[in-house]
Parts: C-alpha cells; sequence; structure tokens
C-alpha cells in the first residue's frame, strides 16, 4: 500500500506538468453574423500581422483564410502613464471568411509573399441585405474588399499566447 504523501507529490508535479500546456479557456473563439458581431471581431484583430503569402481565397467554397499573428488586446493590464510599459502578448490566430463571391485588393502585392500586413480593422458596408462587403483595412494605404451573401466570419486562437516587448501604440 502507498503512503498518502507520494501520491500528493504526483498529483503535484502532474498539476505542474499541466500549467505548462496552453489553456484552451484563455483561447478566443468568435463568431460574427451581423455587423455588431464584425465589429467585435475587428476589435480583437486590431494590430493583427500577417504575411501576404499566407492569405488563402478559395474561390471555389467562398471562403478568405488569413491566419495571423494578432495582439491580444484582451489581456492587456491598464497602461499606468509614467510607468515602464508591460510586455504584451500576441497569439497565432486565423480569420475565416465564408461566403465569399468575390475579391479585390487594393495596395497588395501578391508577386511579394514575404511582405507584412498590419490589419487596422475590418468594416461592412452594407448592400441588398443580407449581402454586402467586409473591408480588411492594413496599415500603408492597402484593403480587400470581400463581396459577400451574409456575413460569416470566425476568429479562433490556434494555441498559446507568447511574450513580446513591441505593443502597438496609437496616437490619441
Amino acid at each position: 500500500m502507498r503512503s498518502a504523501a507520494p501520491v500528493r507529490a504526483a498529483e503535484r508535479s502532474r498539476c505542474a506538468a499541466m500549467d505548462t500546456r496552453p489553456d484552451v479557456m484563455d483561447q478566443l473563439r468568435l463568431n460574427a453574423l451581423d455587423d455588431e458581431d464584425l465589429r467585435i471581431i475587428s476589435a480583437h484583430v486590431q494590430d493583427a500581422v500577417l504575411r501576404v503569402g499566407d492569405l488563402s481565397l478559395d474561390g471555389r467554397a467562398g471562403r478568405l483564410l488569413v491566419p495571423m499573428n494578432r495582439f491580444a488586446w484582451e489581456a492587456q493590464k491598464p497602461r499606468r502613464w509614467f510607468a515602464k510599459p508591460e510586455p504584451g502578448e500576441r497569439r497565432r490566430s486565423v480569420l475565416r471568411i465564408d461566403r465569399v463571391l468575390s475579391a479585390s485588393r487594393t495596395g497588395i502585392d501578391l508577386q511579394a509573399p514575404e511582405d507584412v500586413l498590419s490589419l487596422l480593422a475590418l468594416r461592412w458596408r452594407p448592400g441588398d441585405a443580407p449581402s454586402g462587403s467586409i473591408e480588411l483595412v492594413f496599415a500603408g494605404e492597402a484593403a480587400i474588399r470581400l463581396d459577400v451573401e451574409c456575413i460569416e466570419v470566425q476568429l479562433s486562437d490556434l494555441g498559446a499566447s507568447w511574450s513580446t516587448l513591441s505593443r502597438p501604440m496609437h496616437r490619441v
């Protein structure tokens, strides 16, 4: 018969090992089916960075996949103005936009797959309900416009976060 002390130690070490795995509860999984939902996802992808070569439009399936490293604004503590800034977090995520009828772009060179884009916002431009356009607006006057049947967008974190000293800053 085993004593209780080694069992507790084993349980503690197993729990400690579990702490090093990505916490599923920490990962975002958001769906947007209307303009209000899309604005929420837009706030979560603000300042995400991605490579041009990672953009994937599947015309047959009517889907755009946008793998990105998003800045986890929801994990940030309120800024203390006269204190040293605390490190931020980035997370590997994918933005999936379905029901795409057509796509156009400006300011993005598909022949430069290593170029990095910084996503500023997602915008909804209504058309004949429920259709319209979703615009992905990037820094440097770049954008993608997707004509869609309706809003059907998902944002999913793919794994654990990592620390970054580089925190996006916007002039107020």
